[in-house]
């Protein structure tokens, strides 16, 4: 326990710039026991649940020690699911956006070669799956002996998924003088051999859990035979009639096929599940979070990287198969101090589980009858007319920090042997630009991006035709 309390503005003037662009008010309990506690350097194990703010308490302290200058990652954040990592890299990038912190992820079915330009880069920070990075390890895309922080995050995951080995040989590969971290809900006996193995006299932080499912969800559910679930689901929505939801399958096939009938329906829907690409998860949650869809279909592990503050309606199409799967579903409604409702289909033989489930949220999961039909039928109008406005587009709080910043292409690369050092000496050539202006440089096969800090970008766009980079001039054009 680290009584010292400690609050934004004890930060570093970039990091600070960082966390109020993405609105933050002041630091969780996690936050505030944790990042003293990395900024000295010390091991810690920390048991807290997802929601608690654990991300921010990790990638605040490193990005305030991370050398800018230096090539070789500083950190490793292993995650158990590629959502995660995705999310892990994105709260890093936001939070060290303005100190320049460039954040690498990687994870399986994706393209091995991408990763590996991506790494021969600067890269201050990676955050991957165990099986992925032991592979760029073995490769040697990734460089070790600078690693300073090791990140284990959601161990208990780790460990139910069976990577824990992995975890291990990455660990074994890693400069014996670090600082490191786990973070794990539980701590199975397994977990407890690792952090005795190799953690030097670890700090305990263990965040008392908080209600396990928040008072302001409300929670029922219908008793429903499984040919009746498609149906009732349509009359659900039409009777709540909510902004956004989130409906959890037990399969991939299953949660498809819920997601067709919704749109054979008129709802705007997606499903979410390990069976897509990569890259057409990563968009479907983005529109998701955007407000461009409004209902969800997904399965557990797909679901685990999001973190939408008003999603109004989560549905358990499937009961879950266990009580923490539960407690995960349902937290995703009801956050950011809005109201949340949560609703349950359970067939005749589930509601023993049922039973064992409500005592163990600790609150009343309460028994409803069907709609009636003219419930129903007055929601569908209701429903009807709603999908007549304009959907307003979420802004999200990287967007936030995107207007204080302008990205810009310039139409060269590495098959130009451009290098980051070309574009920066050649922008700070331009007259009232200095390289405090100028944020992360990314050099790709034929082209390169670069951004400029506050109220400059607009000057060196319209300056660039007029800059020669490595005595030639090269087209360039605004991103964002």
């Amino acid at each position: 326990m680290n009584d010292k309390q400690i609050g934004i503005n004890d930060f570093s003037e970039e990091v600070r710039k960082a966390l109020s662009g993405l609105e933050y008010q002041q630091l969780t309990d996690v936050q505030q026991q944790v990042i003293p506690l990395v900024l000295e350097g010390k091991d810690s194990i920390v048991k807290a649940e997802t929601g608690s703010g654990k991300t921010a308490a990790f990638a605040i302290p490193v990005c305030e020690r991370i050398e800018i200058d230096r090539r070789n990652p500083q950190a490793l954040v292993l995650t158990p699911t590629r959502e995660l990592a995705v999310q892990v890299k994105q709260d890093i990038s936001n939070i060290g956006r303005f100190k320049r912190i460039r954040c690498a992820a990687v994870f399986g079915r994706q393209s091995m070669e991408g990763q590996k330009r991506e790494l021969a880069q600067r890269v201050h920070v990676i955050v991957g799956t165990p099986g992925r990075t032991l592979d760029h390890i073995e490769r040697k895309n990734i460089k070790l002996e600078e690693i300073n922080y090791l990140i284990i995050d959601e161990a208990d995951k780790l460990l139910d998924m069976g990577f824990i080995d992995q975890v291990e040989a990455i660990i074994n590969m890693l400069p014996v003088v670090r600082t490191t971290l786990l973070f794990s809900a539980t701590m199975p006996e397994r977990i407890s051999e690792i952090c005795s193995t190799y953690m030097r006299d670890p700090v305990r932080v263990d965040i008392a859990r908080a209600q396990p499912v928040s008072q302001q969800i409300e929670q029922f559910y219908y008793e429903v035979d499984e040919y009746e679930k498609t149906e009732l689901l349509h009359k659900l929505i039409y009777i709540v009639r909510p902004d956004s939801a989130i409906l959890f399958c037990n399969t991939r096939d299953r949660a498809d096929v819920v997601a067709e009938s919704l749109r054979k329906a008129g709802f705007v829907c997606e499903s979410l599940h390990g069976g897509l690409e990569q890259r057409e998860r990563l968009q479907t949650m983005e529109r998701f979070k955007r407000g461009e869809v409004r209902f969800l279909v997904a399965t557990d592990v797909a679901a685990r990287g999001i973190h939408v503050d008003d999603v109004g309606l989560v549905v358990n199409i499937d009961i879950p198969l266990d009580k923490e799967t539960y407690v995960h579903r349902v937290g995703r409604t009801g956050r950011a101090g809005s109201q949340g409702l949560a609703v349950t289909f359970a067939l005749p033989r589930e509601l023993a589980f049922l039973a064992a489930l409500e005592e163990y949220v600790d609150c009343k999961i309460s028994r409803r009858d069907y709609p009636s039909a003219a419930e129903v039928a007055a929601g569908r109008a209701s429903f009807a007319a709603g999908r007549m406005e304009k959907s307003e587009i979420k802004l999200l709080k990287s967007d936030q920090l995107n207007k204080e910043i302008t990205r810009i292409r310039i139409n060269g690369g590495k098959k130009t042997k451009m290098r980051p050092g070309d574009i920066l000496g050649a922008i700070t050539n331009i007259s009232g630009i200095t390289a405090a202006d100028i944020g992360i440089i990314d050099i790709q096969d034929t082209c390169s991006y670069v951004e400029i800090h506050g109220e400059k970008g607009r000057m060196v766009l319209e300056e660039l035709p007029a800059t020669k980079i490595k005595g030639k001039i090269y087209s360039s054009k605004l991103v964002f």
